[in-house]
């Protein structure tokens, strides 16, 4: 019974990700044939961060949760930036270890301890454990969202020439709150105001915010295929990352969740969070401060790729 049980478990892991996958392929083989290009993924990803996953954060908190539910947020955060710090003091002593090079020693960091939560991690925690994991994906969104930027575009910087005196900005706060944030925090405020919203503003968050999950994936699969894996070489830097991302992350997280006595749930999500690839912006912020993008950018590709391994294999220990 114990082995039919694991089996329907891995099937049932399989099965999530496979329709993410299909997705993916999707995109990817549309951009192969000219359907998508460059200019394509930057109205996605637009689309996606300015307008659907806003209004999927309205329609789906309002309509799933109560101002009772939202009780656990406190702890809901905390365990993810503890986590986050943990693995982020640990990829430092790991840098001086296997003596990074300095032109990349901040990216090299940023990517092994923040995680790409939204464009991966929405669409694949609804596969696998449906829309109540949605308020747990937005708990580790918030705490990876203010790490990044402020201690991950600041340890970026670093590896440049640029004036890097603060970790605080104006620029930092406008970063910070991006719109799927103030989406979040719009329906958090409305909740715990008892505030309904007409049923036809409803009605065009849903409909609007259920592109979230399809055009995050074609995203995916168009930069996939945007990247150049012939000019790949598998090195320590490489190594170390992979490392960060489907061991160090996950694990520490789930201690975590297990010392602070997390309901089932919220630690599942939280250890599938901490599993994905490395954060998309990494690649734009380091284009744009002029450090290592290609390193970035192919860490993007190889660890979307390796993603779609570890998950299912995640998900069937997690039981």
């Amino acid at each position: 019974m114990k082995k039919c049980g694991d089996k329907m478990i891995l099937l049932d892991a399989i099965q999530g990700v496979l329709s993410v996958i299909i997705i993916i392929g999707i995109g990817y083989i549309l951009s192969y044939k000219g359907w998508f290009d460059e200019s394509t993924s930057k109205l996605f990803s637009k689309m996606v961060v300015n307008i659907s996953l806003p209004l999927y954060m309205i329609s789906n908190l309002m309509n799933t949760f109560s101002k009772e539910s939202l009780s656990q947020a406190g702890i809901g955060i905390i365990v993810p930036f503890i986590s986050m710090i943990i693995c982020y003091l640990i990829s430092i002593f790991i840098a001086k270890i296997i003596n990074v090079k300095p032109e990349r020693k901040g990216t090299f960091q940023c990517m092994f301890f923040l995680s790409n939560t939204i464009f991966i991690g929405l669409p694949i925690n609804l596969a696998l454990f449906g829309e109540k994991s949605i308020i747990y994906v937005l708990y580790y969104y918030f705490s990876n969202t203010i790490l990044f930027w402020t201690l991950g575009v600041y340890i970026i910087k670093k590896d440049t020439k640029i004036d890097n005196k603060s970790i605080f900005s104006i620029n930092t706060l406008k970063s910070i709150f991006t719109p799927p944030l103030i989406g979040f925090v719009i329906a958090i405020i409305l909740i715990l105001l008892n505030i309904s919203l007409p049923k036809f503003i409803m009605d065009t968050c849903k409909y609007i915010g259920n592109l979230t999950t399809p055009l995050s994936m074609l995203f995916i699969g168009i930069v996939i295929y945007s990247i150049n894996l012939k000019n790949f070489k598998f090195d320590k830097d490489v190594f170390w990352v992979l490392i960060g991302r489907f061991l160090v992350a996950p694990l520490i997280t789930y201690i975590f969740s297990l010392v602070f006595s997390l309901p089932s749930l919220m630690k599942n999500v939280f250890v599938i969070q901490a599993s994905l690839p490395v954060m998309a912006n990494t690649a734009i912020v380091t284009k744009e401060y002029d450090a290592d993008y290609e390193y970035a950018a192919m860490m993007i590709a190889v660890t979307t790729i390796a993603s779609l391994i570890f998950i299912p294999i995640y998900r069937f220990l997690l039981g």
